[in-house]
C-alpha cells in the first residue's frame, strides 16, 4: 500500500497545496477548495454542517477534501485554521459581520439617499477595514516590486473592474511611470497589447465573473516572457492561477450591488508605495530593484 503524505503543518503550506493540486481536483473539490481559500476563518470557526450548506455540498465531500490532503477528517483541516487565527491579528469575524449586515440591509426598503448613503458607507467601511487587516504586507512589497522594475505596464480590466484599471493607468503616467491602459476601443485589443515584451508587466483587474478578455491578455503576455501581476477576488479564479503575483481583494456587496472603494484604495497605495520607493531609489540605487528611465526601453 502506498504511504500516505504527511498533512501540511501549517495553514500557509494547506494553501501552498491547494494552489498547487487545484487543477487535480474534481469539480466538486474545487469547490470546497475556493471556500477554504477565500474564507479560511470560517473554515476555522463554523460547524461542518455550516459550511456544507455555504459550499452547497454535503458534509462527507469536506471531508474527502480535508483527507485528499492528508488529514484524517474535517476537525484536523479546520484546527489548522484556527491555531493560525490565534497566532495572528486576522479579523476573525468579517465574514459572519458582511453576511449578516447584508441580511440586514437587504430586509429593509429603500429609503431616503441619506439611508443609502448609510448601508454604503457602513459596508465599504468593513471591507475596508478587512483589507487592513488582511492584506499580505510580502505580496504588497513584491507587487511595487514589479511596477518598479517594468519598462511598460499594461493595464487592463474590462466592465466594472474598468475604472480600477483606468485609475490604475492614469495614477502611474502621474508618476511618471509609462503605463499602456488596454481599453480594448474600437476592437484595438489585440494591437494594444502587441507591444508587450519580456521586460514588461500585465496588470490585469478582474473579478467574478471573470472577463474572457482578461483571460486572452494574460495568454498573450505569458506568450511574450512578461510579467502578470492580477488583482482578483479568488486566489484560484482564471486571472489569478496563472500570475506571477496575486493580490486577492474583498468588496463590499450592499443590495446585490458590488463596491470598488477596496480596489481603489489598494490602486492607490499601490502607486504611492511606487512612487515612494522610486525616488527612493533616487537617492540612494542600492534600495530598489534596476529600473530603467523612462523612455530608455531595451
Amino acid at each position: 500500500m502506498a504511504e500516505k503524505n504527511p498533512p501540511p503543518n501549517t495553514a500557509e503550506e494547506l494553501r501552498a497545496a491547494i494552489l498547487a493540486r487545484y487543477e487535480t481536483l474534481s469539480k466538486r473539490l474545487q469547490q470546497i477548495a475556493r471556500y477554504v481559500l477565500d474564507e479560511p476563518n470560517t473554515v476555522a470557526l463554523e460547524t461542518l454542517a455550516v459550511l456544507a450548506e455555504r459550499t452547497g455540498v454535503q458534509p462527507s465531500a469536506i471531508v474527502r477534501f480535508a483527507k485528499t490532503f492528508g488529514f484524517e477528517g474535517a476537525t484536523q483541516m479546520q484546527r489548522l485554521f484556527r491555531d493560525g487565527l490565534l497566532s495572528s491579528n486576522a479579523s476573525l469575524g468579517y465574514s459572519e459581520r458582511i453576511r449578516e449586515f447584508s441580511k440586514a440591509v437587504d430586509g429593509k426598503k429603500v429609503g431616503a439617499p441619506s439611508q443609502v448613503l448609510s448601508e454604503f458607507v457602513e459596508g465599504n467601511i468593513m471591507a475596508l477595514q478587512h483589507l487592513g487587516e488582511t492584506v499580505d504586507k510580502a505580496s504588497l512589497a513584491a507587487a511595487v516590486e514589479l511596477i518598479a522594475q517594468a519598462d511598460t505596464v499594461y493595464v487592463a480590466g474590462f466592465r466594472r473592474s474598468f475604472p480600477v484599471a483606468a485609475y490604475l493607468a492614469y495614477s502611474l503616467h502621474q508618476v511618471d511611470k509609462r503605463a499602456v491602459l488596454v481599453d480594448s476601443v474600437g476592437g484595438m485589443t489585440r494591437q494594444q497589447i502587441h507591444g508587450i515584451a519580456r521586460d514588461d508587466l500585465l496588470l490585469v483587474v478582474s473579478y467574478h465573473p471573470y472577463a474572457e478578455e482578461a483571460a486572452h491578455l494574460i495568454d498573450v503576455a505569458v506568450d511574450a516572457g512578461s510579467k502578470v501581476l492580477s488583482i482578483s477576488d479568488s486566489l484560484v479564479s482564471p486571472i489569478a492561477k496563472p500570475a506571477n503575483l496575486v493580490l486577492q481583494v474583498r468588496e463590499a456587496e450592499i443590495r446585490k450591488f458590488r463596491s470598488l472603494s477596496t480596489s481603489m484604495c489598494l490602486a492607490q497605495s499601490l502607486v504611492l508605495s511606487y512612487a515612494f520607493a522610486s525616488a527612493s531609489q533616487v537617492r540612494n540605487p542600492s534600495t530598489l530593484g534596476t529600473r530603467r528611465g523612462r523612455g530608455q526601453r531595451k
